[in-house]
């Protein structure tokens, strides 16, 4: 019983030490999403704005026709752009990204369509490093604070096989923040552009300095880069909020096991304290 209740405080003592590291991981994941949920905010209204832009221009009725606004008539290979987290630790977060994407990666293989992949972060190279697929671009260790010059290039490979017609449309996969316990995995087309919904029948357009082709050649590509930007800094508020909800559980966890623990050693020392009453009541009887 003694080497029992040994093991017991052994046992207890680690699962204590395993909640501090988880209560302070929580901590910490707690404050780097607030800073990472101020950056999103920050970045939310020039996204928005551009893909508001972008939406208006995809249904007008330009002199010239951007191929980013052009619908082509066979699909025979499509880019897909995934934003996964460079550390774990953070639930199932990119989990059920890949889970979402899976499903779709199939379909497009049954439509005999071939899919190349940008991967942005070390989770998404690992998994597709055993999973298979045709990785073209990949980058990682954005750290807290991505920069969209560290994406440029991986965006520019994608982007120079749609215009070479290498590929004939454009996704992309990642995490949208609905709150601090949620997190939406989702996969959208970037391009060709799809015109909004809601339109008349009047024929009307910008004017374009200092032509049409220029103004939209940059446009179209800052509307691509922004949205994935966008799309990069959300995912890091996910995955501090999905990470700071597994520390959580990870803490509440822990101290369920040391109450359970503590039960069982008051238990064995109990049951200890009585066997040696009882020993010393037979040895007097004895005597």
């Amino acid at each position: 019983m003694a080497g029992g209740s040994k093991e017991i405080r052994a046992k207890i003592g680690s699962v204590t030490n395993t909640k501090k590291i988880t209560k302070a991981m929580e901590m910490v994941a707690a404050s780097k999403m607030r800073k990472a949920q101020a950056r999103m905010e920050a970045t939310k209204p020039y996204v928005e704005k551009v893909k508001r832009v972008i939406s208006h221009v995809a249904s007008a009725h330009p002199e010239y026709k951007h191929p980013y606004t052009q619908v082509r008539d066979q699909v025979k290979r499509v880019g897909l752009i995934m934003i996964s987290s460079d550390r774990g630790l953070c639930g199932g977060l990119n989990s059920n990204l890949f889970r979402k994407a899976l499903p779709q990666l199939k379909a497009w293989k049954e439509q005999g369509v071939e899919v190349e992949l940008a991967l942005v972060g070390n989770k998404a190279q690992t998994f597709f490093r055993s999973y298979g697929g045709n990785v073209v671009a990949a980058v990682s260790d954005l750290g807290d604070t991505p920069h969209i010059e560290d994406l440029v290039g991986t965006i520019k490979v994608v982007l120079d096989k749609f215009d070479a017609g290498e590929v004939d449309e454009v996704y992309l996969a990642s995490n949208v923040f609905v709150n601090t316990m949620a997190q939406d995995p989702t996969i959208q087309k970037l391009v060709p552009l799809q015109a909004e919904e809601k339109q008349d029948n009047s024929r009307w357009d910008y004017l374009y300095e200092p032509d049409a082709k220029t103004a939209l050649d940059l446009l179209m590509r800052r509307y691509v880069e922004a949205t994935v930007f966008g799309s990069v800094v959300e995912n890091a508020a996910c995955e501090q909020g999905a990470r700071m909800m597994a520390m959580k559980n990870a803490t509440d966890n822990a101290g369920e096991m040391i109450n359970e623990l503590k039960l069982s050693y008051n238990k064995a020392r109990q049951a200890a304290i009585t066997a040696e009453i009882s020993e010393i009541v037979a040895g007097s009887a004895a005597v």
